[in-house]
């Protein structure tokens, strides 16, 4: 029995006896330690759990029920029949769900304790909650799914493969030994500044770390080039390097039969690693030698070094101003298969399953036979391959792959006839690269990934195998891929760069502006849309599949309709699978942390519908592509199987939400705040605020609260502005410090560039634009921290005057604040707004003004007709008869009563997850039902339930082709 089929059963066992039964007090701790048997843990009542933890709350105390250290996970354990999502009172007088009590707990544990998963469980069911996404929805396992779903709790056992960490922890060392080695070389060269001469550079130690680890992995023999340096003078170096790489490219049968005996032991490479002979080397000092010696050699075993690692390390440890300039980023091997793994390697491994699982011998065998024919005729393109991560972690998946079937077919057979033994080969796989040092890294990357899949080749056919000479390879080329043509393959991938709309330089925007061609708005695309377009047109009318590590802005904002609409209509793209915005930790030096998407697209639903007698992912790939019938949406650790992916990244209709001028229902338009073009001189601290009406008193009126985002939010600085709209000039045309404060604003705006800004310098004491009306209004910041689950709105007096950092609606009523306040509006948000950095920005032309508010609303009048003047948090409005309305403007006052009762709170206080009051947290959920109620929600419906439906009136509403009334 397999240990897979032996922890199924025990699956079923466990299953079986727990079905029904579940009383929090008594039995959580057997259940939680049977289940971890299941696992696989030998012993976890041993101290791998952690029960009855005590947590501090405040002046209260609550007990973890469940800890495990070695994967960060919290448990909050309740009895069978609990409703897991449904609130609790707490002693405390709060009422908070399960996962919400988890938080809590978690906020009392030391840093390096917070857990990384929160599970919630009743016995029957498993909510399992990603701390990296915590306001995301939890992924949901049933008891009776266990037998068969017991896979999606291996997180609970997972430290993460040591293997993995050990390879990365050797290639590190490895950059910082090739960092030293690369320093100490540079400074003998006599003009380290000279382009050909950092070219010349990188060369060399491209060859110098080729043959540290020839020596260390059997590709020569041990320590040989170690022992061909030492007997030279750190003067003779240079000489005896520039012999050795002329025969180390010179075949054994043309080398001078005099030759010294220890350069004719040195086998033929081959392969153009050392065909270059104008390579410009320096002489060594006794330094060099020393740490090409000790460090390079003695003291560093590089056999066991990560090929996908170390050639990005590699890369950029030697060239970090290059690799930020190019905006290039270096994958790490787990993110490597988030694109892979289902772009073509899930399905490799299903087929190779199904071929070992066949029963009869023959029909095994030739199935096995065919598998590894299949896997030598993909093809791989990344066409922004950098330092070759992809393609080598790739061909090192195929090459374990193939030895897999290999150990298969030979079982005890030894002298079975395969003919050629390896059939996947380099040649399979094909890069560009705009840095010819990165493409040298790339071939060399490859080179030692073959070398390494050939010693386990060996081991499992018990023969050995030739590795040298390599052979020639030109499938990694040098050139910018917008620029050149694309070889046709199997599969596109990569990480193409990372450089934003804003950031390109004109060439930049150039090819990116070609590479689109005619479109609207094709200015605001990222750079590494480019990549998308160039892939879209060479896959129409194939089977090749493509995916892309991009950053998530791609997929969120103004970029979407762009982007995307040309690729779903001109292309026929279609996305087969997605990973949800995560946080993408590079393996260089420097350590970046962006956040990105992985998107894997295909045009195949296109192709099959214009070759009926095609099977869907047939042709020649036949059982080596994914399945089309179901595409597959990855949120953290969770994936969801969902009829179609659009390019928001949600399970719903392709929709695409353009910028749009006024709102598509009938409700009062949003607009930025005031925006004063000022260089800071209309605005004043309380302080000068102070010095200024002690000066002139009669300003008093005029000088008024000016509040931007962080103001709103945080409410920790008091700013004031001069508001001298209606002021006489007579007022201040005597009060020196005003006068200097507008011949400021006029020099600062005749300087400008932008010639609005020009036309306004003879108007100094007027903001450049002045939206604010007389009456109260409603507020949102522009941008605000992903990590609260509502961004913070709320109305402010007509007295204060709002920036253009805030998004206010004049004429704004309770019922509108309760609906862009409520869950739906905050999840509409969500998923179509920018992002800067990971934090929301808000936007009125892309958010608000595409929202579908409730159908009642687009049924009613116009209710910005239909309002009264109030005060923050007070009155109420004319609703008429619509009771739906009413009860949204009901609960919308309770959320405002809610916040009054907390004075001394700001709103980042009042709106952080972890100290949100419990009136002010009722108070919101009575909101977001009601709302919920008036769009015709289910209670219990997830979020991304409800975005699919929001999006499916979106596209209603805009194929009415006018708003509705």
């Amino acid at each position: 029995m397999t240990p897979t089929s032996h922890q199924q059963s025990a699956a079923r066992e466990f299953a079986a006896f727990w079905t029904g039964k579940g009383y929090e007090k008594g039995q959580t701790q057997p259940f939680w330690i049977g289940l971890l048997r299941v696992l696989g843990v030998e012993n976890p009542d041993q101290g791998y759990i952690e029960f009855e933890d005590r947590a501090h709350i405040d002046a209260a105390h609550g007990f973890i029920d469940g800890y495990i250290p070695a994967t960060h996970v919290l448990i909050e354990q309740k009895s069978l029949g609990k409703n897991l999502r449904a609130g609790i009172p707490q002693s405390d007088g709060s009422v908070l769900t399960p996962f919400q009590q988890a938080k809590r707990y978690a906020v009392d544990l030391p840093y390096s304790r917070r857990p990384r998963f929160i599970v919630v469980s009743n016995f029957a069911e498993f909510d399992i909650y990603d701390m990296e996404n915590p306001n995301g929805e939890p992924e949901r396992l049933l008891l009776k799914d266990l037998p068969k779903e017991f896979f999606r709790l291996k997180f609970l056992v997972d430290t993460g493969s040591e293997t993995i960490r050990r390879e990365e922890e050797i290639s590190k060392r490895a950059g910082d030994v090739v960092g030293l080695i690369y320093d100490a070389l540079l400074k003998q060269y006599r003009d380290p500044t000279n382009p050909q001469s950092l070219k010349s550079l990188n060369e060399l130690c491209v060859r110098l770390v080729f043959l540290l680890y020839a020596e260390d992995a059997d590709v020569f023999t041990h320590l040989q080039f170690h022992d061909y340096l030492k007997q030279f003078p750190a003067a003779k170096v240079r000489g005896a390097l520039i012999d050795l790489f002329k025969v180390l490219d010179t075949p054994r049968e043309k080398r001078d039969p005099y030759l010294d005996g220890d350069l004719m032991a040195f086998p033929y490479v081959n392969g153009g690693l050392f065909a270059n002979e104008n390579l410009e080397i320096p002489q060594f000092t006794n330094e060099i030698l020393d740490l090409i010696l000790r460090k390079g050699s003695e003291d560093f075993d590089w056999k066991d070094i990560s090929p996908t690692i170390f050639g990005a390390v590699f890369e950029s440890t030697l060239n970090p101003e290059t690799r930020r300039s190019g905006g290039m980023h270096y994958t790490s091997v787990q993110n490597i298969h988030k694109v892979i793994d289902p772009l073509f390697l899930d399905s490799l491994k299903a087929a190779l399953a199904t071929a070992k699982g066949i029963a009869e011998k023959r029909a095994r065998d030739a199935a096995l036979r065919s598998f590894i024919d299949g896997l030598a005729s993909l093809t791989f393109l990344d066409p922004a391959c950098g330092s070759g991560n992809f393609l080598t972690e790739t061909y090192i998946c195929l090459r374990r792959l193939e030895n897999e079937a290999l150990a298969a077919l030979l079982g005890n057979e030894m002298r079975l006839d395969l003919g050629d033994l390896v059939k996947v080969s380099i040649s399979q796989f094909h890069g560009i690269e705009i840095n010819d040092f990165a493409v040298a890294v790339a071939k060399t990357a490859l080179w030692i990934a073959e070398n390494q899949m050939l010693r386990e080749t060996e081991a499992i056919a018990h023969r050995n195998i030739d590795f040298l000479p390599l052979k020639s390879y030109d499938g990694i080329v040098e050139g910018n891929a917008l620029c050149v043509d694309w070889p046709r393959t199997s599969y596109i991938m990569g990480n193409p760069p990372f450089i934003g709309a804003s950031m390109m330089t004109a060439e930049q925007k150039a090819e990116a502006v070609a590479s689109f061609g005619k479109g609207k708005r094709v200015n605001s695309i990222d750079y590494v849309g480019a990549w998308y377009y160039k892939a879209a047109a060479l896959m129409r009318g194939t089977e090749t599949r493509a995916a892309f590590v991009s950053t998530n802005s791609i997929t969120q904002g103004e970029q979407v309709a762009p982007l995307w609409k040309p690729l779903v209509e001109r292309f026929g793209v279609s996305i087969d699978f997605a990973h949800r915005t995560f946080r993408w930790d590079s393996e260089s030096n420097s350590k970046a942390h962006v956040h990105c998407v992985v998107v894997g697209f295909s045009c195949v639903d296109d192709f099959t519908r214009s070759h009926e007698d095609t099977k869907p992912c047939g042709g020649t790939l036949r059982g080596f592509v994914p399945s089309c019938e179901n595409k597959m949406l990855f949120d953290g650790d969770r994936v969801s199987l969902v009829p179609h992916i659009n390019a928001y990244l949600v399970a719903a209709p392709d929709a695409f939400v353009e910028s749009r001028g006024k709102p598509l229902c009938d409700v009062p338009a949003m607009t930025y705040g005031n925006k004063p073009s000022d260089d800071g001189n209309l605005l004043l601290t309380e302080a000068e605020r102070e010095a200024l009406l002690a000066e002139t008193p009669a300003l008093a009126p005029f000088v008024r609260r000016y509040v931007g985002a962080r103001d709103f939010i945080a409410g920790d600085e008091v700013r004031y502005c001069l508001w001298l709209r209606d002021a006489s000039p007579a007022l201040y045309h005597g009060c020196r410090e005003v006068m200097r404060r507008l011949a400021a604003v006029r020099d600062f705006r005749l300087a400008s560039t932008a010639a609005p800004t020009r036309v306004l310098a003879d108007q100094p004491w007027r903001f450049f634009s002045t939206p604010q009306t007389d009456a109260s209004y409603l507020a949102i910041p522009e941008v605000s921290s992903e990590r609260r689950r509502y961004v913070p709105v709320g109305f402010l007096d007509a007295s204060v005057i709002a920036s253009n950092k805030l998004l206010i609606v004049p004429g704004a009523t309770l019922y509108h604040f309760g609906v862009v306040t409520s869950n739906v509006h905050m999840a509409w948000m969500r998923i179509v707004t920018g992002r800067l950095k990971s934090d929301y920005q808000y936007s009125g032309a892309i958010v608000y003004n595409n929202f579908p508010w409730p159908i009642e609303m687009c049924q009613c009048e116009n209710v910005a007709n239909n309002q009264s003047q109030y005060p923050i948090g007070t009155g109420n409005i004319g609703l008429g008869n619509n009771s739906t309305m009413a009860t949204i403007a009901r609960t919308a006052q309770a959320i405002l009563d809610a916040r009054a009762a907390h004075p001394d709170c700001p709103l980042k206080v009042l709106y952080d997850e972890l100290t949100m009051p419990p009136d002010l947290r009722r108070a919101h959920q009575d909101n977001d039902r009601a709302v919920m109620a008036a769009y015709g929600f289910k209670l219990g419906m997830t979020e991304s339930e409800c975005v699919a439906e929001l999006f499916k009136r979106y596209q209603e509403l805009v194929e009415a082709k006018e708003p509705i009334r």
